[in-house]
């Protein structure tokens, strides 16, 4: 037992905190926070920012970050959003074949795809800092977005992409199966491939892996096309959830992303990290929002609050490890 508890203090801990914030929130809101409609708000809201926090976290595990994955999501869902426009006449946009589907869904993958690669070419074989290759890249994507736009909301999709974001398969919502799909599919890459291994032994220490016959350039070349990948699947989330896709949109998602995964355990200097961990820590983040929201705290004193959060994990993370 003292085992286990050695071994899983870190998650522990996370499950108190996530416990106690939803009691501080259940008593502050006694009679709004603990209903129905309202848990099924945060479930529909949670996944979204759920996916992108897995894609951030695959690019910490190396040391790096991907400051461009909410543009990325941004980007899949407009060129899924021009196709369809470009392929159906506006009434008939709610009754899109399957095939039809698919055809506009690969496009918006594909060129999510195509900067994941771009960002693993210059990150692994050009040796560019990864806050610099996807800082570019984000102001890439999203001068792109507002280019091919002209900066307006595009909206009217498939009812089969709405269901991606509104749906509900029985009591739970399809959004937040998709992010629970992500996620074991991501763990199982991470604690059962020689992908996984190779990256989490690329961030404790770069050189070993080169010792190991590890090749670092195409892990790191992997990192950023999974990453992609994880972004393009939140943007259909949100494209279904709002029924709309703009190259603006989820500007506050990347801290809350960082923050989440570093809030999880995720090492922003990598090699350590958890799958788990940044689920738990996406729900407690839900959870406060969701209470904020009910106590009709300013939005932008909660992305205050956010940044606020991120530099006392981070400062607490750096002084338990001077310790140890």
């Amino acid at each position: 037992m003292k085992e286990f508890f050695r071994t899983h203090r870190d998650l522990l801990g996370l499950i108190g905190v996530l416990c106690a914030a939803f009691l501080i929130m259940w008593g502050c809101n006694p009679t709004r926070f603990v209903t129905l409609n309202n848990l099924r708000s945060m479930a529909f809201q949670l996944p979204e920012i759920g996916i992108l926090t897995l894609g951030m976290m695959v690019a910490m595990l190396h040391g790096g970050i991907n400051l461009s994955i909410v543009g990325l999501a941004n980007l899949t869902g407009i060129t899924i959003a021009l196709v369809l426009h470009a392929i159906l006449p506006q009434g008939a946009r709610g009754e899109a074949g399957s095939w039809l589907m698919l055809v506009a869904a690969a496009a918006g993958f594909f060129v999510s795809l195509l900067v994941g690669f771009l960002q693993g070419v210059l990150i692994g074989y050009a040796g560019v800092s990864a806050i610099l290759a996807t800082l570019g890249t984000m102001t890439l994507v999203n001068g792109v977005c507002v280019l091919i736009t002209h900066g307006s909301t595009l909206s009217s999709f498939p009812d089969s992409i709405l269901f991606l974001g509104n749906g509900s398969l029985g009591p739970v919502p399809v959004p937040l199966l998709l992010f629970l799909f992500c996620a074991a599919v991501l763990s199982i890459i991470l604690r059962r491939t020689t992908f996984g291994f190779g990256l989490y032994m690329l961030g404790t220490n770069q050189e070993a892996t080169k010792f190991a016959g590890i090749n670092n350039r195409v892990i790191l070349l992997r990192v950023y096309l999974l990453s992609s990948v994880l972004a393009s699947i939140a943007g259909l989330v949100m494209m279904g959830r709002f029924n709309s896709v703009k190259a603006d949109y989820g500007q506050s998602y990347l801290l809350i992303t960082v923050l989440a995964a570093v809030l999880g355990g995720t090492s922003a200097s990598g090699g350590y990290g958890k799958v788990l961990g940044a689920v738990l820590a996406v729900v407690m983040l839900q959870i406060i929002a969701s209470g904020l929201n009910l106590l009709g705290v300013d939005p932008f004193f909660a992305i205050a609050t956010w940044g606020a959060i991120l530099l006392v994990v981070m400062a607490l993370n750096h002084f338990l490890r001077a310790r140890a």
